[in-house]
């Protein structure tokens, strides 16, 4: 069984191949110069500015072993379930022979932003190499920071949240906030959470709701509880605006777009100090709200005991351990939002309600499911829980586009489409000098072969009409709009508009009537790829961020991560 079921090894998979492909853009800090030993850190995405900066600093100091040899450590940060997924995949190709001990692909140190993906990881490891232990219990592994989970949220939202025993058994029924308190505004509850499958805090919210909905620890639910009580987790994913691969870019995407884009979002501690560390002006301060019960995310420092970290890179890694839990160095942890991992080290001044939080908060730790429920409340989610999406794909396959680029793209959708799960569908328009119509595509093999024949038929010619693109898709998804569900636009494109029929002023204009302001709520993510200067990012940007989603770059290298990114948005 795999982390997500045997349901999922394709997309994982697929999501493997991603992350090979583009790993040299992860949040790495290696010194490409250095020829001594290098020992690599594989974190999570929440533990990653504090491993970057922790080893900047202590590399500067010429770490060295007791035999003299001379060493450096470098970060890598991934979501979570990305983290765990890497690791297994790379293990597997250690057990089959395919990767030497020594690959660079397997790290030295492994960190799970909480303990529920530490398990998971134990669980995968141990089917892979049974008995062997490969990966330390919880208990082995020293902590490094934590953070708890918290729901964020602007202050008269928050206070009615603080008033109900539990809000996620509140978030089952409640359609307004004035439902869940009859002083709250009366705000229709938008809801955020990152996806369970590759984001930690995502995760431990999925299983932190069927514990609220079914009464039970975490440590206490069965498989047959994830079918029992699916129609109420089902209830609150309703209810969801969108889905994320990273914490913090939803809570400061909460204070970007506003209490009619999410009203409510779950969310670490540390993501309300980050996001009320660099308010503009104009923007509301949020506030975190502490659930009675909630999961701590333990960020723990995970040695392998396994044949790919040889007694050199032990003793370094527990060096680089050493330093990071030094006072000194954990102070690191508390200017960025997170708890330290060792004790007696003062919180400082961001733990306070100038930032939203609490500095002694309380609340019951929970403890993580076993393994295999996990994976069955992932295999729910995929299949039955999470909200549906349709996407409107908008791919420009203008005269630019020739050379690497548009095959790049190609592989890339090809991914997309292999991973669409059940509950999601596409709509692919390719656009040049004209706007050729829809094709829709799902997750079933008609679905993927229509999606193929798509692929296969793009061809780099003519110009580049952007912006009738945009307003084309948006007409479209208005009219074909699915009822309760994400409903966006994600245009990809590597040239400036050149010949539509409406000015950028004008589709910017009309893109707002089906805003979140609006009923439609229908948003918009736009990917400039290629050189800086082929295309027009602050068009871009204005497009996207006007319409509750974001503006990435990309080029053939990294287009493939990208994209994997965004669609977990949705």
């Amino acid at each position: 069984m795999s982390l997500i079921g045997s349901w999922s090894i394709t997309r994982l998979t697929a999501a493997f191949g991603l992350l090979l492909l583009t790993a040299c853009n992860g949040n790495a800090n290696s010194d490409d110069k250095f020829t001594g030993l290098k020992v690599k850190l594989l974190v999570g995405s929440a533990l990653g500015d504090f491993c970057t900066q922790a080893a900047n600093n202590f590399n500067a100091t010429q770490p060295k072993l007791d035999s003299g040899t001379e060493f450096r450590v470098s970060c890598e940060a991934q979501g979570s379930g990305d983290v765990v997924t890497t690791v297994v995949n790379s293990a597997t190709q250690l057990k089959n022979g395919t990767l030497q001990a020594d690959a660079v692909e397997l790290p030295t140190i492994i960190s799970l932003d909480g303990d529920i993906y530490h398990n998971q990881l134990v669980y995968r490891i141990n089917q892979l190499f049974p008995g062997q232990n490969y990966i330390p219990d919880i208990t082995d592994a020293p902590l490094i920071a934590n953070t708890p989970m918290v729901f964020m949220a602007q202050s008269d939202v928050a206070q009615g949240l603080r008033k109900v025993a539990d809000p996620y058994q509140a978030l089952v029924t409640a359609k307004t906030h004035k439902d869940i308190d009859p002083s709250a505004p009366a705000l229709t509850v938008n809801y955020v959470h990152t996806a369970p499958t590759r984001s930690n805090s995502g995760l431990q919210t999925l299983v932190a709701q069927y514990a609220s909905v079914s009464g039970k620890r975490p440590e206490e639910l069965t498989i047959a509880d994830v079918q029992k009580f699916q129609p109420q987790i089902q209830q609150i994913q309703s209810k969801i605006t969108r889905y994320g691969v990273s914490t913090n870019s939803l809570a400061q995407a909460m204070v970007k777009n506003g209490p009619f884009w999410a009203s409510v979002g779950s969310v670490y501690e540390s993501s309300v100090i980050t996001a009320n560390s660099s308010l503009q002006p104009g923007q509301q301060r949020y506030t975190a709200v502490y659930p009675k019960a909630t999961f701590t995310s333990n960020m723990r420092a995970i040695i392998p005991n396994a044949p790919w970290v040889s007694a050199d890179e032990k003793a370094a890694a527990q060096k680089f351990i050493t330093y990071w839990r030094s006072p000194e160095t954990q102070k690191i942890a508390t200017d960025l939002g997170l708890r330290p991992g060792t004790p007696g080290v003062a919180l400082g001044a961001k733990f306070s309600p100038d930032f939203g939080v609490e500095s002694q908060a309380k609340y019951d730790s929970l403890r993580p499911p076993k393994p295999e429920v996990v994976d069955a409340m992932l295999k729910s989610w995929q299949e039955a829980s999470k909200k549906p999406s349709l996407v409107v794909v908008v791919v420009d396959s203008s005269g630019s586009m020739e050379g690497n680029k548009l095959p790049a793209v190609q592989n890339t959708l090809l991914n997309y489409i292999k991973n669409l799960g059940v509950k999601e569908q596409i709509a692919l328009i390719d656009f040049d000098s004209e706007i050729r119509p829809p094709v829709l595509v799902d997750g079933t093999p008609e679905g993927r072969d229509r999606g193929l024949q798509f692929i296969s038929g793009l061809r780099a010619d003519g110009g580049t009409n952007l912006y009738d693109a945009a307003i084309y898709a948006r007409n479209w998804l208005q009219q074909n709009r699915r009822k309760d569900a994400i409903n966006a636009v994600l245009i990809l494109t590597d040239g400036e508009d050149s010949g539509s029929q409406i000015s950028l002023d004008q589709l910017s204009s009309e893109l707002q009537k089906s805003g979140f302001s609006t009923d439609q709520r229908i948003g918009f993510f736009t990917v400039g790829y290629g050189k800086e200067g082929e295309f027009n990012p602050d068009a871009l940007k204005k497009i996207a961020e006007l319409n509750g989603g974001y503006y990435s770059k990309g080029n053939p290298e990294t287009i493939a991560r990208l994209m994997s990114d965004l669609q977990v948005e949705f």
